[in-house]
């Protein structure tokens, strides 16, 4: 079984921001004051099972995942870690910057980049590594968790050494929205989805952030307990 605490490294829009409100508000949680939210505004009305939907990301928070969910290893520190978020923020480098849209990804619904960057996914492999040295090794349970039969060889590769199979090329940049659904749900869904997300008429997106979530028990949701801008090279 997972160890608690458990930690986490994510991109999260900054708080109040029109990206951070649309997330809260898609998934009723606020994971910046660790509160649940009313949905958006009509949209239990359109999708009668909304808060089903969203039960999976709901309990993650609005978020990219960049090192996913750790316990710490042995001699680690909750502050030990805040300061290496810190200091990971503070070292210069290009900031991506993508064009973000609505679609699917692997059966859930998620804003994602328009297409793949190269310097997206190099920070997200700078995260990895930069911080594994604070991860617990996956626990027998956990790994098989992963179900490693329906894993590609790389992935299970990835699962042994970084505790993670969706990680260097694996790794895709997703704010997901939604649990899995099937082909023919899913298909409405998105376009209801890309019609809220134009509102925001937000045609940039600087992956410009560091925050560091934690899940304090099994049934808790993550919430956000360190927030730093990256410096720009």
């Amino acid at each position: 079984m997972a160890q608690f605490p458990r930690y986490a490294i994510y991109y999260a829009p900054a708080q109040g921001s029109a990206l951070d409100q649309f997330g809260a508000e898609m998934l009723g949680y606020d994971a910046w004051i660790g509160a649940a939210l009313p949905f958006a505004a009509g949209i239990v009305e359109d999708v009668p099972d909304w808060r089903a939907v969203t039960a999976d990301p709901r309990k993650y928070g609005f978020h990219a995942t960049l090192k996913a969910p750790i316990s710490l290893a042995g001699g680690e520190t909750e502050s030990g870690l805040l300061s290496a978020c810190a200091d990971f923020a503070s070292q210069g480098r290009p900031i991506p910057v993508i064009t973000p849209v609505v679609d699917s990804i692997s059966g859930f619904i998620a804003v994602i980049p328009a297409e793949r960057l190269d310097e997206l996914e190099k920070f997200a492999a700078d995260c990895v590594r930069a911080f594994d040295s604070f991860r617990a090794p996956l626990t027998p349970e956990e790994r098989t968790r992963r179900n490693p039969s329906k894993l590609t060889p790389r992935q299970v590769e990835y699962l042994d050494r970084w505790g993670y199979p969706y990680v260097m090329e694996e790794f895709r940049f997703h704010m997901t929205l939604t649990g899995r659904l099937d082909d023919a749900r899913r298909g409405n869904l998105v376009a209801m989805l890309r019609e809220r997300f134009a509102r925001l008429k937000l045609q940039k997106l600087y992956v410009d952030r560091l925050a560091l979530f934690r899940q304090s028990d099994a049934k808790a949701c993550f919430e956000i307990i360190g927030d730093w801008q990256l410096q720009a090279a």
